[in-house]
C-alpha cells in the first residue's frame, strides 16, 4: 500500500514498510497537526495493524534487526594546519577501539568522572548482549582520527525502533510513516537505556567537537537515514549542535542539589514545616517496618547480591517494558570492571532482602538508575531511591543526585526541576520544518512547567 508524500511543489511515492512502536504521549496529535499544516498527507492509522507485542507493524513485521553491513563508514576530511589528514570512520564494536584512547577522550583528568561514557560501561552493554543488532541496536561509533591519533569519538547506534531512549520521538515516527516515509533505521548518539545528561561529543576542544558533529551529519547522509539524534547531551554541546544545523529539544528532570549540607537534618532544616514533617514521617515508617538498608560497592558486592538485585530488576522491567532491557551479564560485567563506581543498596526485612536500588557513582554526582522489590512496603521506593541517595551524596560530598527520567513526585522530596537537552538532525527539509515548529511550541510548555514547578518546591520561601 502506498501514500503520496507532499513536500512543497514536489511529490514522490514511498513504500510504507517499517515497524515502530507508538508511545502514548499527549503531544502525538499535536505533532500530526504540525505535519499536516506543512502540507503532508497523513494516512489514517487504520492502515496499520498492531501485533501481540504492541508494535505498529506492516505485513506482520516486528522491529527490524539492523544489518551489520550498513554500519561501516569512512570519511576523509580536510587536512589540518600541519597537513595531516583528518579521517572519520565508524566501527561496529567498541572492541575495535583502544580502551585508553577512548577513556582519555571520555573522561579527561580535569573533568568530573562520568561513568556512562566510560569504555567499560559501553562495552559491557555490547558484550552482555544488552545492545545487539538483533534487538534493534547496532553500534556505529564514530571515531575522528588525525593520522594515527584518536582525537574525537561519538557513541552512536543504528536504531530500528525508539525504545530505551527516554527522549520520545514516537509521534515523529508515527507521522512520518503515515506520510509515506521510512523513519527507521535512524541514527542515535546516546548511552543506551540511560536518561542521564552528560558529554556525548568526546573531545577536549570545541574545534574538534565541531568537526565531529559535521562528520556525524555527513555519515548520516551517506547512510541515507531519516535522522540523527543526540540525546541527553550537555547544554554546551547542545548549543554547539544547534549552531551547526541540529534542532534543539528541551525536556526536564528532577535533580537534588547538595547545597553544602552536612547531614540529612541540615537538608530538612531548609524545608517548609509541613514538608519537613512529611519527609520525617515517610522515613520513620521504614524503620517502623523493621527495614534495614545495606550500602554495597566494589568488592563488597558479591554474586548473591547481584542475583538478588536481578530478581528486583526483572520485576520492575516486566511491569514497565514487558521484558528488561539489560541482561544479568551486564550487571556482572559492570561490577567486575567498574565496581568502585557502582552503589548497590539492598533493603532487608526479617533477614530477607525485599528491595534494592542500583546507582552509579560519578566524580561529583550520584546517578540513580534501577530499582525493584518483591514485597510492597509503603514509602520504601522513596527511601531507597531518593532519601538514601541524598544521605550518600551528603556523606561523600557529591554535588547532586540525578534520579533518572520523569517523576513529579520527586519534587516534594527535594529534587528540583532542571532542563535537559537533545539535538536532532532531520534529513528531509519539509519534515524538519514541521518538527522545528513543534519543538518551538513544546519548549514554551516545558519552560512554563519548570517555572510553575519551581513555585512548588518544598523549600522555605523568602
Amino acid at each position: 500500500m502506498q501514500y503520496c508524500w507532499i513536500i512543497g511543489h514536489h511529490s514522490r511515492t514511498l513504500q510504507l514498510r517499517t515497524a515502530f512502536r507508538i508511545h502514548p504521549k499527549k503531544y502525538n496529535d499535536c505533532f500530526v497537526g504540525c505535519i499536516m499544516s506543512m502540507g503532508y498527507q497523513i494516512a489514517p492509522r487504520s492502515h496499520l495493524t498492531t501485533n501481540a507485542r504492541g508494535y505498529w507493524a506492516v505485513a506482520g513485521r516486528e522491529l527490524p534487526a539492523i544489518q551489520h553491513q550498513k554500519t561501516k563508514g569512512i570519511l576523509k576530511l580536510m587536512a589540518d594546519g600541519g597537513g595531516t589528514e583528518l579521517r572519520a570512520e565508524t566501527v561496529s564494536t567498541l572492541a575495535d577501539v583502544n580502551r585508553a584512547d577512548w577513556d582519555r577522550l571520555a573522561n579527561p583528568p580535569d573533568q568530573p568522572f562520568h561513568p556512562f561514557v566510560a569504555y567499560d560501561f559501553l562495552e559491557a552493554l555490547e558484550l552482555s548482549g544488552s545492545v545487539d543488532p538483533e534487538k534493534g541496536w547496532a553500534p556505529c561509533h564514530v571515531l575522528l582520527e588525525r593520522g594515527d591519533d584518536l582525537i574525537g569519538a561519538l557513541p552512536m547506534y543504528f536504531k530500528g525502533h525508539s525504545q530505551g531512549e527516554y527522549i520520545f520521538d514516537h509521534a515523529w515516527a508515527d507521522a512520518y510513516e503515515r506520510a509515506g516515509g521510512s523513519y527507521y533505521p535512524k541514527l542515535l548518539a546516546a548511552i543506551p537505556f540511560t536518561p542521564v545528561p552528560g558529554p556525548r561529543l568526546l573531545s577536549p576542544d570545541e574545534e574538534t567537537r565541531t568537526i565531529l558533529v559535521n562528520a556525524a551529519m555527513q555519515l548520516a547522509g551517506r547512510f541515507d537515514v531519516s535522522s540523527l539524534h543526540v540525546n541527553f547531551l550537555s547544554p554546551e554541546q547542545a548549543d554547539l549542535a544547534g549552531g551547526l544545523g541540529f534542532l534543539k529539544r528541551m525536556g526536564q528532570q528532577f535533580h537534588f542539589q547538595n547545597k553544602g549540607y552536612e547531614s540529612f537534618d541540615d537538608f530538612l532544616a531548609t524545608l517548609a514545616s509541613r514538608k519537613r514533617k512529611n519527609l520525617r514521617k515517610e522515613r520513620s515508617s521504614i524503620k517502623d517496618e523493621g527495614v534495614e538498608i545495606d550500602w554495597l560497592s566494589g568488592s563488597d558486592i558479591k554474586d548473591h547480591h547481584l542475583d538478588q538485585f536481578w530478581v528486583f530488576y526483572q520485576d520492575t522491567g516486566a511491569r514497565k517494558w514487558g521484558s528488561p532491557y539489560l541482561t544479568r551479564a551486564f550487571f556482572q560485567l559492570l561490577v567486575e570492571r567498574m565496581g568502585d563506581h557502582v552503589l548497590l543498596m539492598l533493603a532487608r526485612q526479617g533477614g530477607q532482602y525485599v528491595a534494592g536500588s542500583f546507582s552509579m557513582i560519578g566524580g561529583d554526582t550520584l546517578y540513580g538508575r534501577y530499582w525493584g522489590c518483591t514485597t510492597y512496603i509503603p514509602n520504601l521506593h522513596f527511601e531507597l531511591c531518593y532519601y538514601q541517595a541524598i544521605d550518600y551524596a551528603i556523606a561523600h560530598v557529591l554535588a547532586r543526585v540525578e534520579a533518572g527520567a520523569q517523576g513529579e513526585h520527586k519534587l516534594a522530596r527535594g529534587y528540583e526541576p532542571v532542563p535537559i537537552w537533545s539535538a536532532h538532525w532531520i534529513r528531509d527539509t519539509g519534515f524538519r520544518s514541521a518538527i522545528e515548529k513543534y519543538l518551538e511550541s513544546e519548549r514554551l510548555h516545558v519552560e512554563g512547567d519548570i517555572a510553575i514547578l519551581n513555585n512548588y518546591t518544598p523549600f522555605k520561601k523568602g
